[in-house]
């Protein structure tokens, strides 16, 4: 089966670094003005993505800041003219009506450039805290397919009339519509049987954590053998990259980061009370040591340029579209990995772009 074009996307940074908390080359800095600069340096750089995060409070250090992830998603619409972008939501958050007005609003901002990437949730005392239920595990995915049946009509311009478990709608028609195409795509992630279930239904792109490509392969072996009502599955890729003129370089930037990711020890043991023990991704990421979130080193994306290259290869040929990159400190080595990485996969060098440091917010 052919593979589209290969992407590369970066995580916005929505609550500050991804690999470890207190790094002296990495302030904590999860402001709008540093969101805003990261991705415009990602779109002059020439990378094709971004995703942005949905919490309402930080998930590591509550008293710190968050970016708000669907104003952010608006405001840099407006401000890109290439880059799509791609925003988290939790189903529960929001009313399938609100949720697809705002998808149609951002996706003619963008010129139909939007995406949303519906997340199913782990973190338990964001919701409970504010008097929102949050069902077992089971039970959000069952909610969140009823929610995605419903704003998908929605998006599409059609009149829905639905009435199920959760919601009832009776001739309701959003408009202006997508302006641009049939609607915005639709990612989704998880690693549960009902996430891989509601992927092989609802979603356009299944977004796998970072994991060695054994595994993504098998992910996507499973995918590809279930039936589907819409065009073939696409596959995206979370991973930390850690990437050096040499291996020894990258490996010992890589126990850098591990020594100070140690230091985090009591904020991973706190998330780890706020997290839904049954979600799948959890138990994954037991398995090996790692840096990064949502899988982070674990793809293995840590090396030389040349090996770094050759592994997203791999990856690309196994069928993963999309790498949804982290980097730390962001700013520095999201120019480094265009600069050195890019030639090497095939892609044009991008032009020198002024790295741009925000204040901390």
């Amino acid at each position: 089966m052919s593979v589209p074009p290969l992407r590369i996307g970066v995580w916005a940074p929505v609550h500050g670094p991804r690999a470890a908390l207190q790094d002296p080359a990495e302030p904590f800095n999860a402001s709008w003005e540093h969101n805003r600069d990261t991705v415009l340096q990602a779109e002059a750089l020439g990378y094709d993505a971004t995703l942005v995060a949905q919490h309402t409070v930080n998930p590591h250090l509550p008293d710190h800041d968050q970016l708000e992830a669907w104003t952010a998603s608006a405001a840099l619409a407006a401000l890109t003219s290439r880059i799509e972008i791609i925003a988290a939501i939790k189903p529960y958050l929001y009313h399938p009506v609100v949720l697809a007005k705002m998808a149609l609003q951002i996706e003619n901002i963008s010129r139909g450039r939007f995406a949303f990437n519906l997340v199913n949730a782990w973190n338990r005392a964001e919701f409970e805290k504010a008097g929102i239920p949050f069902g077992e595990h089971d039970e959000r995915y069952a909610y969140g397919r009823e929610w995605i049946t419903v704003v998908e009509k929605l998006i599409r311009g059609e009149s829905v009339t639905h009435k199920g478990e959760n919601f009832a709608l009776t001739g309701y028609l959003l408009t202006p519509k997508d302006l641009h195409r049939a609607r915005p795509r639709i990612y989704l992630g998880g690693e549960s049987e009902p996430a891989r279930a509601l992927a092989a239904d609802a979603a356009d792109v299944f977004f796998i954590n970072g994991q060695p490509l054994e595994d993504v392969t098998a992910f996507i072996a499973d995918l590809r053998r279930r039936p589907r009502r819409l065009a073939p599955l696409s596959f995206g890729l979370a991973a930390f990259v850690i990437a050096r003129e040499t291996e020894r370089e990258a490996q010992e930037e890589y126990q850098r980061l591990a020594a100070l990711a140690a230091r985090d020890a009591s904020v991973r043991a706190a998330q780890a009370a706020r997290t839904d023990p049954n979600v799948v991704m959890v138990k994954t990421f037991a398995k090996s040591e790692r840096v990064g979130t949502n899988g982070g080193t674990a793809a293995g994306l840590v090396g030389s340029y040349d090996q770094v290259a050759e592994r997203i290869r791999a990856f690309h040929a196994a069928g993963i579209e999309l790498f949804m990159l982290q980097f730390q400190p962001l700013t520095v080595e999201l120019n480094r990995f265009a600069q050195e990485v890019f030639p090497r996969l095939g892609r044009a060098a991008p032009p020198r772009v002024e790295l741009r440091q925000s204040q901390a917010g």
